[in-house]
């Protein structure tokens, strides 16, 4: 079948960065970030994103005020969005690493999806490396929903693999209040992910899918601290 011009991708920007380059493209009515060439994610459906977000707050324990969030990505905002409009989340950290891409929602193309949820008082953006940050932070939240990569076995740059190696799985961990939960997203299940999580220390780990058009279901992966 022909490609249409509805169905061309345009070029909207295209920025070199320390982590290689970023593109956001228009496709008919959705907008899609590129990074170094692969395909990250695009404003076509977001259930998945926003499961991302829901399945955490469902995960703390009943009763916890305020819960603090460290949304690790920005991306086309479908997970910020979701929290900023949940009432019962405290402090909103999203960590993302792409000027670029903060730039898109502040006043560029991608401000029709964050809307409001960036001005929101609770939410801060941290314009950092979330490897990078986890390491190097003191400051434990109640949730950590990551977003970062394809999955934990489809990274965008090499170095986000150390995310979910034995090592980063542990500071993640200790980057969480007791009882806190792990949230990741990835484009396919993994079973030896969830054994890295349970080996690292996490209790009742589980995943939950969302049904795609084609393939295998997005999941998000859930774990959650021990007291």
């Amino acid at each position: 079948m022909p490609v249409t011009d509805a169905h061309r991708p345009v070029v909207l920007d295209r920025r070199e960065g320390p982590f290689g380059e970023v593109v956001l493209r228009e496709r008919g009515d959705d907008l899609e970030i590129i990074a170094n060439g692969c395909f990250l994610m695009d404003t076509s459906d977001g259930r998945s994103e926003r499961l991302l977000v829901d399945a955490a707050l469902a995960a703390l324990p009943v009763g916890r005020p305020g819960p603090s969030v460290l949304i690790g990505g920005l991306g086309v905002g479908f997970s910020l969005v979701r929290a900023a409009a949940e009432p019962r989340w405290g402090r909103i950290v999203v960590v993302e690493r792409e000027q670029a891409v903060i730039d898109w929602h502040l006043g560029g193309p991608l401000a029709r999806v964050s809307g409001t949820a960036l001005t929101d008082a609770r939410t801060e953006i941290l314009p950092a490396d979330l490897v990078a940050h986890l390491r190097t932070t003191t400051e434990c939240y109640d949730a950590l929903c990551l977003d970062i990569d394809n999955g934990p076995e489809w990274t965008v740059t090499e170095d986000n693999g150390s995310l979910y190696s034995p090592a980063g799985l542990a500071t993640c961990r200790d980057r969480l209040t007791p009882g806190g939960v792990l949230a990741v997203w990835s484009a396919q299940p993994s079973a030896a992910f969830a054994r890295a999580l349970r080996n690292a220390g996490f209790r009742a780990v589980r995943t939950e899918e969302v049904a795609v058009a084609r393939g295998v279901p997005d999941v998000v992966h859930l774990a959650l601290r021990g007291h």
